[in-house]
């Protein structure tokens, strides 16, 4: 044992006694000799990680290009430009280092050149907005224009083929805008003078949606349409010069327009609608309590004013005759008067001593000649009151529960129809029942409408079974001309119309008395259009695609060459469709 000890402290002493001497030293990583970079490797370097060296150099560079001239004939000024020169670059902040290049404060002019658009707009470079994301295949990409048939509209010459993204898409705006031009109300006023007053009188008066409550009756303003009312130029939908030419009896040409209020649609069913007797505008009404007016021009359609009634479903909204006013009315004893002109609305409360039967003033009418507005009440009643002084005029009285009410065109004249199918003939001269007839086969009697021309000649009734009879005061009330039919009590219908098989919920002649329009709320796409005086139903339209859905009220309009047709459905959408003559 004492032996292994001794020979293992001669072997440590005699490895430590080698690794003393001089010319033997240990390995270590760190003696290692350096590795020599090649070209390639440094500029790799100084792409990656960067070159201080070459950081100060441009630094140097940008200075000096920076630095205005100077003249270097004047040694106090050459003094100091070449000791700025000389500053250490390490004794400066980072903020010292860089600025923020905010660009010339200057005016860019940016102008458009093409075929149909040809104008200069000068913007600023503060209101310049840049676009929020580019495509840089649009450059790359190749359109072809002469492969496609629907693309072949955009090219200049029948040469024209293939374009870049940015010129396709240029095209493609250009095509919009030869479609869809801006139209005139929306050009700002050139004068400044006019736009100083349209702003003093924006300021004077209120929004163009005006909210009113229920409780008060605020004086409001409508300084828009004061403008447009006033004016003399032809705003009619068509021009009124010529004569409106007779409709064939076999087919029918009709053509589908944009939307009446597809610019601010209706939020309920579309209750009532209503034209404007000269000016292109149109009235729209619901249970959302908002009256709407539309400026009709066939393509946008643009909201005129509108009104908004806090608490009072509005059932019924006219424009008067003269076009100055709206008469509103909801399921309430009170109804609204809106002027036109002025802006005022007037809330007229009870009809004095009916209280007991004028419970609600929902459904009425107005006379042709705007002298008179007759309201539906209980227990067979009908309250005919004046237009302009609204005071109570004469009460028709007739038996049974009244069902709907028609002015004759000479304003003299109130059919009043009960549900049991006896219409009574009302004159305002006499303040009485001049006649009593029966409608044929009358169940349950909805609705009535008389012609508005040819001092009524047509009568449409129409039942709850989904029958309307159609007479012709001519011949259907007896006589001794050819032709004639029944009795004055008990005439005979000229046609019955068994199209629909729900109950009829709108009748409406069109202004010329050539078209009657029948619909009901209760089935989608229920609503037929019949010729007068042949009494012919147009089997053309409408067809199974014609977006009608469940019919809530139509109303025909246009003045002397021109026939439009609005139908409100209860998506609450007006469609608007023009008869092509």
């Amino acid at each position: 044992m004492a032996r292994k000890s001794k020979a293992k402290k001669n072997q440590t002493a005699a490895t430590n006694k080698v690794l003393a001497a001089a010319d033997i030293q240990p390995l270590h990583p760190s003696d290692d000799p350096p590795v020599q970079k090649d070209r390639e490797e440094e500029e790799l370097e100084k792409l990656v990680f960067g070159d201080l060296g070459g950081f100060k150099a441009g630094l140097r560079a940008y200075e000096e290009e920076s630095e205005p001239e100077v003249e270097e004939d004047d040694p106090e000024v050459r003094g100091d430009h070449n000791a700025a020169k000389g500053r250490d670059l390490a004794a400066l902040q980072d903020d010292e280092l860089f600025f923020i290049d905010a660009g010339p404060d200057e005016t860019l002019v940016r102008r458009d050149n093409d075929d149909d658009v040809d104008m200069t707009v000068a913007v600023t470079v503060d209101d310049e907005v840049a676009p929020a994301w580019e495509d840089s295949d649009d450059e790359r990409m190749m359109v072809s224009l002469a492969s496609h048939g629907r693309m072949r509209k955009l090219r200049d010459t029948e040469a024209d083929d293939y374009v870049t993204g940015k010129e396709y898409a240029r095209r493609l705006r250009r095509q919009f805008e030869r479609i869809y031009p801006v139209p005139n109300w929306a050009i700002p006023e050139k004068s400044s003078s006019k736009r100083r007053r349209l702003s003093a009188s924006s300021d004077s008066s209120a929004d163009s949606e005006m909210e009113i409550d229920d409780d008060s009756t605020p004086t409001l303003s409508a300084a828009p349409l004061l403008a447009l009312l006033a004016s003399s130029s032809p705003l009619t939908l068509s021009g009124s010069s010529r004569k409106t030419p007779r409709l064939r009896p076999e087919v029918i040409d009709i053509a589908r327009l944009t939307d009446a209020n597809i610019a601010a649609p209706s939020k309920s069913a579309i209750q009532c609608l209503s034209f404007h007797p000269t000016h292109p505008l149109l009235l729209t009404s619901g249970l959302d309590s908002t009256l709407r007016l539309y400026h009709i021009d066939g393509k946008t359609n643009p909201i005129a004013t509108s009104l908004h009634i806090r608490g009072s479903a509005l059932h019924t909204s006219l424009i008067h005759p003269s076009g100055t006013s709206i008469v509103a009315a909801g399921r309430r004893r009170y109804f609204h008067v809106w002027n036109l002109e002025s802006g005022a609305v007037e809330r007229i409360t009870r009809v004095y001593g009916h209280q007991t039967v004028q419970r609600s003033m929902e459904r009425f009418d107005i006379s042709p000649d705007g002298k008179r507005i007759a309201f539906i009440g209980s227990k067979g009643t009908v309250q005919i009151l004046d237009a302009i002084t609204n005071q109570w005029v004469a009460t028709a009285n007739v038996e049974a529960q009244v069902a709907d009410i028609s002015w004759h065109p000479n304003g003299e004249t109130l059919s009043v129809v009960n549900t049991v199918g006896e219409i009574y003939e009302y004159s305002l001269l006499s303040k009485s029942v001049t006649s009593v007839w029966r409608d044929e086969g009358a169940v349950s009697i909805s609705c009535i409408a008389n012609s508005p021309v040819q001092d009524a000649r047509f009568v449409a009734v129409g039942s709850s079974s989904g029958i309307v009879n159609i007479y012709d005061r001519r011949v259907s009330f007896g006589g001794k001309g050819p032709g004639a039919l029944g009795t004055p009590t008990d005439p005979k219908p000229v046609k019955t119309v068994e199209s629909i098989v729900t109950k009829i919920t709108s009748l409406e002649f069109s202004r010329d008395g050539q078209i009657l329009c029948l619909a009901s709320r209760i089935k989608r796409d229920a609503l037929r259009l019949v010729h007068l005086p042949s009494c012919t139903i147009y089997k053309n339209w409408p067809t199974s695609v014609t977006p009608l859905g469940k019919v809530t009220a139509v109303k025909w309009g246009g003045n002397g060459g021109g026939i439009f047709l609005a139908v409100g459905n209860e998506a609450g959408k007006v469609r608007l469709f023009e008869v092509r003559v």
